[in-house]
């Protein structure tokens, strides 16, 4: 059986359609966030059904919006955490309707053959990609709307993921050295609309957000439609097992450090270890983990970072502190370079 990954989608028998959110799960249910749900107003649609969607944006601010009404009308979505110390929504095992699999999803598109002109531009963005790359198309998968079959080919777009470290790093250098006339990168104009609105969420300046916007490469325009590519860890990739650690709050922290290894930069949780770090605390932090997807594959080796996040002691396999950017209750939280 296949381990669950992030960006996984889970389906329940109310119709709820919610994300599978990284890689730590109770052996009985996925730690998921809701992100559709059925709407007769809603935008999305699948056979008879709309659906709209729980969050504007996402961030962690927005997925906790929706524990109200969770906590109101499906309270068995809620789970109090032993392990991670916190509330989460998550689905049991048992209420899973429908396991939605990228992999799967894209293989049915490419073999069966497009149903509309999203699924046509989403098989040749592929055959795009994975050319000059040299990967498989086994190698990637699409989530989203059009991996639940809701997508509307008027507005949607193309969410895909990459499995495992050979194969994200390859097609990031492809699209790096490759975009051309039918891959476009953000212009100046959309670099600057993308900061400003970010600005608004993320307690950095418009100037951080501008160069974070020159290094993000996992986004793009494909003949009129945006794109986006997530890296996902493979089931060989996926080490730790729920109840190895336990992870417990011991307050805010804030300070600066050293970037001294980032290739699981590129997955969602990030993570980053960090050297001659400096903080406002006693503690001796190793490490730093991001579920903000905005600092992902962000920083590079020897780079000097500032941050403000949740000081966790991790307890279990290896003991140690670390510092948890973009966790519950994390609206102050940053990493910019320093």
């Amino acid at each position: 059986m296949e381990k669950p990954k992030d960006r996984d989608f889970v389906e329940t028998p109310e119709g709820l359609i919610f994300c599978v959110v990284g890689y730590l799960h109770p052996p009985d249910r996925y730690t998921a966030y809701l992100k559709y749900l059925p709407d007769p107003e809603g935008r999305w649609s699948r056979g008879g059904t709309r659906y709209a969607r729980t969050l504007p944006y996402y961030h962690v601010s927005q997925v906790e919006n929706t524990y109200s009404l969770l906590r109101e009308r499906y309270p068995r979505y809620l789970h109090s955490c032993p392990v991670r110390n916190i509330t989460v929504s998550s689905v049991p095992c048992d209420s899973v309707r429908t396991y939605h699999r990228p992999r799967e999803r894209l293989r049915s598109i490419l073999t069966g053959g497009p149903r509309d002109d999203l699924e046509q531009r989403l098989a040749d963005l592929v055959a795009r990609l994975t050319e000059p790359s040299g990967i498989e198309t086994g190698d990637i998968g699409v989530t989203g709307s059009i991996l639940t079959r809701s997508h509307n080919p008027e507005f949607s777009d193309i969410d895909l993921t990459v499995y495992g470290q050979t194969a994200s790093r390859r097609l990031k250098q492809t699209l790096i050295l490759g975009r051309g006339e039918d891959i476009k990168s953000f212009d100046a104009e959309k670099k600057e609309e993308w900061s400003r609105s970010r600005s608004r969420r993320f307690p950095l300046t418009y100037e951080d957000l501008m160069g974070f916007a020159e290094r993000r490469w996992n986004y793009g325009v494909f003949e009129g439609t945006y794109f986006s590519i997530h890296p996902t860890r493979t089931d060989g990739e996926i080490t730790e097992s729920y109840g190895d650690n336990t992870y417990r709050r011991l307050g805010e922290i804030e300070g600066e450090a050293r970037i001294e290894d980032s290739p699981e930069s590129i997955y969602l949780p990030a993570r980053y270890a960090l050297g001659d770090v400096e903080t406002d605390t006693d503690a001796e932090v190793t490490e730093m983990v991001s579920y903000e997807g905005l600092y992902c594959d962000m920083f590079e080796p020897g780079e000097r970072i500032k941050f403000r996040g949740a000081l966790e002691l991790v307890q279990g396999v290896a003991d140690h502190h670390r510092v948890l950017v973009g966790g519950a209750g994390s609206r102050r939280d940053f990493i910019k370079t320093a």
